[in-house]
């Protein structure tokens, strides 16, 4: 493993409205927010546990917002603000800050709980043997990507919140020097049916 990997954990604030849209028509806007939270404050504690570098909340719409509030002065987590753009470019933009400090880089989302510490620590480990690590999700995209270096085209022109996120990436993989290695696929939570996937208990 590196000896610091930061945890870059891409955060929506959850609100009614803005966190979980997809999920309304199943279960309401306010049932929703209150599992977007959740779900936040889970993965940032996983973020945490695995202990293996610093953590930064890079918050939408920025880190004002009162769910991260608990966050200020926590040791060993940052706030950031994800900035504007689509998706590709708030992650590629938080990728490059973070890369800076010569570090490797694991950037999660706040969507799959099985992201647990053991696994974020295992995906530290992979970029020891390789340029890049991924946890694809099952719904064809992934939910984990980490990086020791740049990789601005693997997020330019993407067709996110698809299922074609995970192909296109190994396409635009297989066209660079990049090496990488894919860890087993987890579950994303964020249509309807995916709430089979929560920990028991954890729907609101």
């Amino acid at each position: 493993m590196s000896a610091m990997t930061a945890v870059i954990v891409m955060a929506k604030t959850p609100i009614p409205g803005f966190a979980k849209t997809r999920l309304i028509p199943a279960i309401g806007a306010d049932r929703a927010a209150a599992l977007a939270e959740r779900l936040l404050h889970a993965t940032v504690a996983q973020a945490v546990a695995a202990a293996i570098g610093p953590v930064d909340l890079c918050c939408a719409p920025d880190r004002s917002q009162p769910a991260f509030a608990r966050y200020l002065g926590s040791a060993g987590i940052e706030l950031t603000n994800q900035g504007e753009g689509d998706l590709g470019a708030r992650m590629a933009r938080a990728f490059e800050r973070s890369l800076r400090g010569g570090r490797c880089v694991v950037m999660i989302g706040t969507d799959a709980p099985a992201l647990d510490a053991a696994l974020l620590a295992r995906a530290a480990r992979a970029l020891s043997d390789a340029d890049a690590v991924f946890v694809p999700a099952f719904d064809g995209g992934y939910a984990l990507i980490g990086l020791r270096r740049a990789a601005p085209s693997l997020f330019a022109d993407m067709p996110w919140s698809t299922s074609a996120v995970m192909a296109r990436t190994r396409q635009r993989l297989a066209a660079t020097s990049l090496t990488h290695i894919e860890l087993p696929a987890v579950a994303d939570i964020d249509e309807p049916a995916d709430l089979v996937h929560l920990p028991s208990g954890w729907l609101p």
